[in-house]
């Protein structure tokens, strides 16, 4: 029987509590955390690039809920933690924050030095980031665009956020 599941060719026919205990002993030092006040956009998205650059954790803050979809099944071997208050972030710990967003006084990712541990925070589709969360960022940081759009989709930017930490430190 043919193993039709999202995964590499290494973890065919593994369990998925196999591929899970595989992956605990190799993830990133690295969280991420989503923003979801308002709408769910872009967080499947979001999922698929925390396990395809193997972060160690995800965080959502705001709605549970979220259109798992367009994550195609990656979430099953992500480490997905639900906050659904202000308070609930301070249970965050042994994360340095840093944001993610093309705001006033953001530094350009290309000559950016991320803690090991960083926490890559992104905001929602035309809200960014709320300002509870941007008060808990050491620092913010932004990507670079040449085009006429004033901001990346979510999703994008958190591929090429993710990209940009482990092409740096990585293990």
């Amino acid at each position: 029987m043919p193993d039709n599941r999202n995964v590499i060719d290494y973890y065919k026919y593994w369990t998925n509590d196999s591929i899970n205990v595989h992956l605990d002993e190799n993830r990133h030092k690295f969280g991420v955390l989503c923003s979801n006040l308002s709408n769910d956009f872009n967080i499947a998205t979001v999922i698929r690039n925390n396990n395809a650059f193997l972060a160690n954790e995800v965080f959502i803050y705001g709605r549970k809920k979220w259109d798992r979809r367009g994550a195609v099944g990656t979430h099953l071997y992500s480490r997905i933690n639900h906050l659904p208050s202000e308070e609930d972030l301070d249970k965050i710990l042994g994360y340095t924050w840093v944001a993610i967003d093309n705001i006033e006084g953001a530094v350009p990712i290309d000559s950016y030095e991320w803690p090991e541990n960083a926490l890559m925070c992104f905001g929602q589709e035309q809200i960014g980031l709320p300002q509870e969360i941007l008060d808990r960022c050491r620092d913010v940081v932004y990507i670079k665009q040449y085009g006429s759009v004033r901001s990346l989709n979510v999703g994008t930017a958190a591929g090429i956020a993710m990209y940009d930490y482990t092409s740096k430190l990585e293990k």
